[in-house]
């Protein structure tokens, strides 16, 4: 495993939504840990980031909230995307693939020196 980083700003949200829209229902441990898989464990998740955004996204309406038991049969709180999160998704998406292809053409300059 290289170097972990930190979760860019303004990153965290859609990849909880798209934890979600792919695995279903989790708990924030599951979608710690799945983030994490999914950056091959390039990416350092601070717990204490997710519970605040896991929050914030519940009282945006992106996502709703049960009780249930978890793996080890601890009551946990389970997330679930809503349709408004779905279409969340999809305005976030088109948004990072446009700064995606921005950033591809000034990466892309040669140097004038």
């Amino acid at each position: 495993m290289g170097d972990r980083t930190d979760i860019w700003q303004g990153t965290l949200s859609l990849m909880v939504l798209k934890t979600l829209q792919s695995v279903g229902a989790q708990h924030g441990y599951g979608i710690a840990r799945r983030i994490e898989q999914t950056s091959g464990d390039l990416l350092a998740l601070n717990y204490g980031t997710l519970y605040p955004a896991l929050v914030k996204l519940e009282q945006e309406g992106y996502v709703e909230t049960e009780w249930g038991s978890s793996d080890n049969n601890r009551r946990a709180k389970f997330y679930r995307i809503t349709r408004a999160g779905h279409r969340r998704i999809a305005s976030e998406t088109k948004s990072w693939q446009q700064t995606s292809e921005i950033m591809a053409r000034f990466l892309a300059l040669e140097s004038a020196r």
